[in-house]
């Protein structure tokens, strides 16, 4: 029985916005974990679970799994922050 390999060019370094998380260089998926996404908002897991249940954040369920599609997160995440600079904002 031989014994599985991990590829010797797979670079592992730290994310630059997750901070201890490894992630692979040149990271090309479409999509973010909800624990990635988690470390990115500086929320609990369950509260970012939470949000994803609520459709709060875009998301997809993908058998077992929740996805974040990249593009849908950052674009509802630029959208969430100009709501906030009106007049009702967060700061």
């Amino acid at each position: 029985m031989e014994r599985a390999t991990i590829p010797t060019a797979t670079r592992l370094t730290a994310g630059p916005d997750l901070p201890g998380r490894l992630l692979r260089s040149g990271d090309s998926r479409a999509v973010y974990s909800v624990r990635e996404v988690a470390r990115l908002l500086s929320l609990s897991l369950g509260s970012t679970y939470a949000l994803v249940r609520e459709g709060e954040i875009p998301a997809r369920k993908l058998g077992g799994r929740w996805v974040i599609p990249k593009k849908r997160f950052h674009d509802w995440l630029n959208e969430t922050t100009e709501q906030a600079d009106g007049p009702e904002g967060w700061a």
